[in-house]
Formats: C-alpha cells, structure tokens, sequence
C-alpha cells in the first residue's frame, strides 16, 4: 500500500501550508531479522518432515514392505511438514508493532 507523507509548515503570520511529498512504496528492507529467523526455522522443520516421510521401500522390488505404512510415514511426517509451512507463512507474513517515537512521527 503507498503512503503519501505530507509535511506542515508554519510560516510567520500565515497559516499552516501543506506539502505533499513523494509517494513511499517500500521504505527500507521488507523484511525484518526476526522474519529471516522463522524462515530459517520453517525450513529446518519442512526439512524434517520430508525426512520423516521419507524411507520404507525395500532393496528387492517384488518384496512387499510394511514399512510403507508406518504411523511415522502416515502421520508424524505430515503433521511435521505442515507445521513447517504454516511457520513460513508466519515468518512472510509478521509485521513487528512499530515503536512509540515512530508512531508519534507518522501522527505528526
């Protein structure tokens, strides 16, 4: 969303004139450092999930495994996996509060 700044200026015995400046698209980096930390984290956890999916295949392909069908491969992985994307989710989108000497700026 763009966001116009405007700017008062008070000149002797007039009034209040205002100034409007550029449009602010993106000002700074659009992520913070507690946004790359959940990325890193979501993927390490996405990582473990595709681990815990993976395996269970036998070395002879004409024998059946039951190892395909373990509650680790069925369940756990799974649980894993989506937990792992729903942090990436958080991470893209968290937004830090802004502070109190930013807010009192942008209300000025």
């Amino acid at each position: 969303m763009a966001k116009t700044k405007t700017k008062h200026t008070k000149q002797s015995g007039k009034k209040a004139v205002v100034k409007k400046e550029q449009v602010v698209w993106a000002p700074g980096m659009p992520f913070g450092k507690i946004n790359y930390i959940l990325m890193i984290v979501g993927i390490f956890v996405m990582g473990l999930g595709y681990y815990l999916l993976s395996g269970g295949g036998t070395d002879d392909p004409t024998a059946y495994s039951e190892a395909i069908f373990d509650t680790r491969r069925l369940y756990v992985g799974p649980i894993v996996l989506t937990i792992g994307i729903v942090i990436e989710f958080v991470a893209i989108m968290y937004r830090p509060a802004k502070k109190e000497t930013e807010q009192e700026e942008s209300t000025n």
